[in-house]
């Protein structure tokens, strides 16, 4: 058993841990931005594969005191890269956390790079390259206070990159978010599923592989792990063939989304159909007033602009007022929810929350908030 480290965005560390532990990882314990776990390389292919709240799927190699360059430099040079890398490899070093001396991301980095480099040179007489978007080993180093973790990085681009979204709105949710949200909105595939604000159809297209049992991953060409030395191609194909396998081809309730600019509409027709689920889900050009619920009962989720990014509050405050008068006249039976990060956008939908959830959108702040239509 081998021990590893999922990286989730701030807030969904249990959603994150509740997802590791059904896809069967041992050990399960949420920390802050990510979970440890232990398992097999088996299960570490399987998480990055099926993995829909995750980032990064992190494996430590080592942990050591780090309080300035010097040592972190010898701590490096300690390890025995040939195990991992050749000179023929290219490599790349993303670091997160800092401490008194070692406060610039960049700075921190070049060390760990000196040192594997410093290493080569001493044993074979040349060096790998650095290649900062697509190398063939990507290392994470973590520092807190005057402690490190250096960590090979199994996933290489963050998960919640899927690949079936080149085509995206003003302010996108991320596909990990979207899909931490279904889960905290405790939705399954047997519940009618409707974003109203659709955007470039991010929310329904998670409900939807979700409901499809289609495992996110299989639509990104490479993992960091399939450059590494002890890459196992044959189980990791009997997994991409499980999957494909597994998966489900009608949905057993409607899966809707809407929105108002025709041109994001067929954005979001594109993203659907670049994985197999636009035959599937229903993407409509619709204003909001024209909402009509397509069933007796169902989640509505939606992600309408805060004033961040998109208009502001004086001109938003009527589309919030807007979605609760429509949830409260027309979605009797449904339950409804609005991820905001404004307060005082939040309270113009006039209408009682049962719940409200603290949620990060990136580094925005945000409230997702439950509403029972009676």
């Amino acid at each position: 058993m081998t021990q590893y480290f999922a990286t989730v965005a701030k807030g969904l560390e249990f959603i994150a841990a509740q997802e590791l532990e059904r896809l069967g990882a041992h050990d399960v314990r949420p920390d802050f931005a990510g979970v440890h776990f232990t398992g097999s390389r088996k299960l570490l292919y399987r998480v990055n594969l099926w993995g829909r709240t995750l980032f990064r799927v992190l494996v430590p190699i080592a942990e050591f005191p780090c309080a300035n360059a010097q040592q972190l430099y010898q701590e490096v040079q300690n390890i025995d890269w040939t195990e991992y890398l050749s000179p023929l490899n290219t490599f790349a070093v993303n670091c997160t956390g800092k401490n008194e001396a070692l406060n610039h991301s960049h700075f921190t980095a070049l060390q760990v790079k000196n040192a594997i480099i410093d290493q080569q040179r001493l044993e074979f007489g040349e060096r790998s390259n650095i290649d900062i978007d697509h190398p063939d080993l990507w290392i994470n180093l973590h520092i807190h206070e005057n402690q490190a973790i250096l960590s090979l990085d199994s996933s290489g681009t963050s998960l919640h990159r899927r690949g079936y979204r080149p085509a995206v709105g003003l302010a996108p949710l991320k596909e990990s978010l979207a899909a931490a949200l279904l889960d905290m909105a405790e939705w399954n595939p047997n519940l009618p599923f409707l974003d109203p604000l659709c955007g470039s159809g991010t929310l329904p297209i998670e409900a939807s592989l979700k409901a499809l049992n289609i495992a996110p991953g299989l639509f990104r060409e490479s993992f960091g792990f399939m450059k590494w030395k002890d890459f196992d191609a044959k189980l990791w194909d009997s997994l991409k063939q499980e999957a494909l396998e597994a998966q489900l081809t009608t949905l057993s309730a409607p899966i809707l989304g809407s929105d108002q600019d025709g041109d994001i509409v067929n954005q979001a027709y594109e993203n659907a159909q670049r994985c197999g689920v636009s035959e599937q889900i229903q993407l409509q050009q619709l204003e909001l007033s024209q909402i009509e619920p397509p069933t007796s009962h169902g989640i509505i989720i939606c992600n309408p602009p805060y004033g961040e990014r998109l208009g502001n509050i004086e001109e938003l405050a009527p589309l919030y007022k807007q979605l609760g008068d429509i949830f409260k006249q027309r979605f009797k039976g449904w339950t409804a929810y609005i991820l905001t990060g404004n307060k005082t956008l939040g309270k113009q939908v006039g209408l009682r929350t049962s719940r409200r959830i603290a949620v990060n959108n990136g580094a925005l702040p945000c409230t997702l908030l439950k509403y029972e239509l009676y």
